[in-house]
């Protein structure tokens, strides 16, 4: 597969950073043109209207979260332990394009919100053969949204505890001990 246009991502990232630097009312079509340096027609040819640039940024975060799934699947250290180290927040691609959906779906973008879910379903999936029932796979996914939500935090007024080092390698093998069983 070749690699998109380097103007094509410049909009993507420009796009992305306003949904979650300043929300979804701000990304319009002329600002995103303006933080990713490009004119409005350099823009409206790679993305025909702010749908189709919504598209691509969805696109964009199935094909992260893609990898995401795969790179757990194949984790030396086990799915579990890959997910929860990974849901301490790195601001790296993959967070960023979640934030920035989660912006589009919280002004009411259904294929947005669907997509988060597919994610998280996506996920859930992978960790499942790993974890001894469905409650189990339950405090795998709410362990992992209690990281990424306080991490969340931690750049807000009100931080979170975000486990680092021992302490992160403590809190994944005793959510392991308690998925397997």
């Amino acid at each position: 597969m070749s690699r998109p246009p380097l103007a094509r991502e410049k909009v993507l990232d420009a796009f992305e950073r306003i949904l979650v630097d300043d929300g979804e009312r701000a990304a319009t079509i002329d600002a995103t043109a303006r933080a990713a340096g490009v004119s409005k027609g350099g823009l409206l040819y790679h993305f025909s209207s702010k749908d189709a640039l919504e598209a691509g940024l969805i696109a964009r975060l199935r094909s992260l979260a893609d990898a995401d799934v795969a790179a757990m699947a194949a984790a030396e250290e086990g799915p579990i332990g890959y997910f929860l180290r990974s849901s301490a927040m790195q601001n790296d691609p993959l967070d960023r394009a979640i934030l920035a959906t989660s912006r589009l779906a919280q002004g009411g973008n259904a294929t947005a919100s669907e997509s988060l879910r597919d994610i998280r379903e996506q996920w859930a999936r992978t960790l499942s053969p790993h974890t001894v029932d469905a409650t189990a796979l339950d405090l795998v996914m709410l362990v992992s949204d209690g990281l990424y939500f306080n991490n969340a935090l931690s750049g807000g007024s009100i931080p979170g505890p975000v486990p680092r080092g021992a302490a992160m390698d403590a809190l994944v093998a005793l959510v392991e001990r308690a998925a397997k069983g």
